[in-house]
């Protein structure tokens, strides 16, 4: 793909050198990974500002360089402006989504992928949903804390939901070996940072909120405003499973325009579950739903 291509998907964006276009090879937000024919996207983060690694990603190769409109220069950028081409963006991390999910061809388009998210249960349903899938004759793949897998290959996980590079080649592999149903779990750092902002989720799970991660939220209603962004992000079409004992399940329940499947265990839901016993093996458990119930 040739960089006017790609960068035509950015929003708001402004060439700041002289243009010149070329095949992009890749794209990284970390200057020692870069090569020549790469673009290099410049993310201010919370300790370190990727910006001042500008001339590292140049001399590795960098052919453009996308930096962020209102941050301060930690070096004079213009001094390389005849050496790569450099491209204004409100928003870093946004742009290093989109152009992720543009450069694999937009994998997630090809899959069915299940996000998962909560502050408790996210694993467990990944591997319920893995397990359904396997079990109707569909080739699953599952993102998530524990690894990251598909088929025979086991990939170790460093974060819940990786970066954007890494998720949407990790989504293009799935999607040439066959993978029909991917059991994402996506964690509030990574909705907040973008980092699934090239994914297309055909349904979302909400488990509970609960007070965690507030050393970097800071506040209960920014853990779930951040939470919430996989919902209101959600098309027509797709579909929200919502937790219907949490009150925070609840409000998601007006912030998305996917059709809504609630659950409850001490209310009531289009599905509930009582008489539960739980044993060291199994729950057993009356499943009701669609107005029947089920042992």
């Amino acid at each position: 793909m040739r960089l006017i291509e790609i960068i035509e998907k950015l929003e708001n964006h402004s060439i700041e050198s002289e243009p010149r276009d070329f095949e992009v090879k890749g794209i990284s937000c970390n200057s020692k990974s870069v090569s020549c024919g790469f673009i290099f996207v410049a993310i201010k983060g919370t300790h370190i500002d990727a910006h001042k690694f500008i001339p590292e990603a140049i001399a590795k190769g960098a052919g453009a360089v996308i930096i962020q409109d209102s941050v301060h220069e930690p070096v004079k950028i213009r001094e390389y402006y005849n050496q790569a081409v450099f491209i204004k963006v409100q928003d870093t991390r946004r742009a290093l989504a989109v152009l992720a999910a543009e450069f694999w061809a937009h994998p997630s388009l090809r899959l069915h992928v299940v996000g998962i998210t909560g502050t408790n249960g996210k694993t467990t349903v990944s591997y319920l949903i893995e397990a359904i899938v396997k079990e109707a004759g569909v080739t699953a793949g599952v993102v998530g804390t524990v690894n990251y897998r598909f088929k025979d290959k086991i990939i170790p996980s460093f974060n819940t939901t990786p970066g954007p590079v890494e998720l949407e080649s990790l989504l293009a592999q799935m999607s040439g070996e066959g993978v029909g149903y991917v059991a994402m779990e996506v964690s509030s750092h990574a909705l907040d940072q973008e980092r699934v902002g090239g994914i297309d989720f055909k349904s979302a799970i909400f488990t509970n909120l609960t007070q965690d991660h507030l050393d970097y939220h800071a506040t209960i209603d920014n853990y779930f405003q951040a939470k919430a962004r996989l919902f209101k992000d959600l098309k027509p079409g797709s579909f929200a499973v919502i937790n219907n004992d949490d009150k925070y399940g609840r409000k998601i329940i007006g912030l998305t325009k996917a059709e809504k499947i609630t659950y409850s265990i001490d209310g009531k839901a289009e599905v509930m579950a009582s008489d539960i016993n739980f044993y060291g093996k199994h729950t057993e458990f009356i499943l009701h739903a669609a107005g029947s119930k089920t042992d």
